[in-house]
């Protein structure tokens, strides 16, 4: 018997209690680093009830053992762009998507009061007034030289370069991304030039959260990499293992999310084949299904793709091609979307999204770093669109709708991609990273990246209190918020 067990059950003996044999095997199943405050709470109810005995039932009622039926595991698939890919061609195909990017944007900003004074850039070109107006478009050039910002708009009726003169609006003019959508105010220059006095985002509204009904829980992975021999599989075992044990919260869980990359993939970078345990696509996701198998049946399991997983890399992605595993599809409790995707968990809102742009978005923005995130994840919300930055790192393929706007607004916001779990909150949106379950590869010790795997995050959909699980020996792995 487990020295802790031992312990827990002197200190009830103690208290004048009776353990009844059948309490015993579960007792033994109990994570020792709570098993004892379990005992003292268990003791002070029954003493409370004058009851000296601990049985079967009072250690199931109170761990939450037998199945809730009163939790609700609702999942809808609000928006999937699986089915709704369209891709045109060539210059046709982009002006299609750019215009429905334009489109959608500017009925986002059609709420803001100063949408009803917008006019279109070839009306303001021409225009005399001495009055400021109203434009939006899409950034084709950001540029900064001595003290000025010059930014060049576009939108259907041709576009025009604008002046930053003032220092706080150069700032916010320096953070905008090539081809973000963007309403300004400007007014005529002395010379005929226009310059540029305010700059606005779509942003997103402060909206009251949707809650669960009932105490369910949603757990948030990324990054698992299977087939990766960095891939952590004894910790994500262990973590699989956990989901049916007798802990309160495990036995609330009724939603996992996986934000993409669930595979290492095959032939991603140069000598992949000698980092992988698993050398084919079918390895991977047939592994995948033999350790997603044990998870209970009442948890319903959401997968999305990311750049490792197969199919097609470009954004929008379709969900994981069925002809790689069928079995993995058919599961009853698996549900395959695409990137980016939108679910409800009874009720509650998560936008899911790999996070692919985050690559560009670094690389291009003053300030913003892998190391945190969440801060641009904020910075998408802000521009209402997934991946403004066409040309960059990031495949976009050129579909005729825009698939990558932020139209409904989530009360979850889950990313992925960069390996680094953290949390924060943006205009009452929880803002979750998932971080990942592989280990610092020789690539990211290469360039400075250091992940923090091995962490899963659970959020109680009924008053969004984050709880987390580390199963990272290494102590300095900490879940940043």
């Amino acid at each position: 018997m487990k020295k802790e067990l031992t312990f827990a059950l002197n200190y009830a003996l103690n208290k004048g209690f009776q353990i009844h044999p059948s309490a015993f095997k579960i007792l033994e199943n109990v994570d020792v680093k709570k098993l004892e405050r379990i005992i003292r709470e268990i003791v002070k109810e029954k003493t409370r009830q004058k009851l000296f005995q601990i049985n079967q039932d009072d250690l199931e009622t109170y761990l939450g053992i037998k199945d809730d039926p009163t939790i609700q595991n609702e999942v809808k698939v609000l928006s999937d762009p699986s089915d709704k890919i369209t891709s045109g061609e060539g210059v046709k195909g982009y002006n299609a998507l750019f215009s429905s990017r334009f489109n959608k944007l500017k009925r986002i900003v059609s709420d803001r009061p100063e949408s009803r004074m917008l006019k279109s850039i070839a009306s303001v070109k021409t225009a005399k007034s001495e009055d400021d107006m109203y434009v939006c478009g899409l950034v084709s050039l950001r540029s900064s030289e001595r003290n000025i910002t010059k930014l060049i708009l576009e939108d259907p009726s041709g576009s025009f370069e604008g002046i930053v003169f003032d220092e706080e609006l150069q700032k916010t003019a320096g953070t905008l991304l090539l081809d973000q959508f963007v309403m300004a105010r400007v007014s005529l220059g002395k010379n005929s030039g226009l310059i540029i006095k305010d700059l606005i985002l779509p942003d997103i509204p402060d909206l009251a959260k949707t809650k669960s009904e009932t105490e369910a829980y949603a757990v948030f992975l990324s990054d698992l990499h299977i087939g990766s021999k960095y891939f952590m599989e004894k910790e994500f075992s262990e973590f699989v293992s956990w989901l049916s044990s007798p802990d309160p919260i495990a036995r609330k869980v009724r939603f996992v999310l996986i934000g993409g990359d669930v595979v290492d993939g095959v032939g991603i970078y140069p000598n992949q084949n000698k980092e992988l345990t698993c050398q084919t696509i079918e390895e991977q996701l047939l592994k995948v299904e033999n350790l997603i198998g044990s998870i209970p049946k009442n948890v319903k399991i959401i997968i999305m793709p990311g750049n490792h997983d197969p199919g097609r890399r470009a954004l929008p992605q379709p969900a994981i091609p069925k002809k790689y595993n069928s079995s993995l599809w058919e599961r009853e409790n698996v549900i395959m979307v695409g990137n980016p995707a939108v679910v409800s968990l009874n009720g509650v809102k998560v936008m899911m999204f790999h996070g692919q742009s985050i690559d560009d978005i670094v690389k291009t923005t003053p300030g913003l770093s892998y190391d945190k995130p969440t801060n641009v994840m904020k910075h998408l919300l802000r521009a209402r669109h997934l991946s403004p930055i066409y040309g960059s790192q990031t495949p976009i393929a050129p579909e005729m709708e825009d698939l990558l706007v932020i139209e409904d607004v989530p009360d979850i916001f889950h990313v992925g991609h960069v390996h680094r779990a953290e949390l924060d909150m943006y205009k009452g949106i929880l803002l979750v990273n998932s971080g990942s379950w592989q280990k610092q590869t020789p690539f990211q010790a290469s360039v400075g990246m250091t992940p923090n795997p091995g962490i899963a995050i659970l959020v109680n959909l009924k008053n969004f209190k984050v709880f987390h699980e580390n199963y990272n020996s290494n102590l300095n792995n900490i879940l940043q918020s």
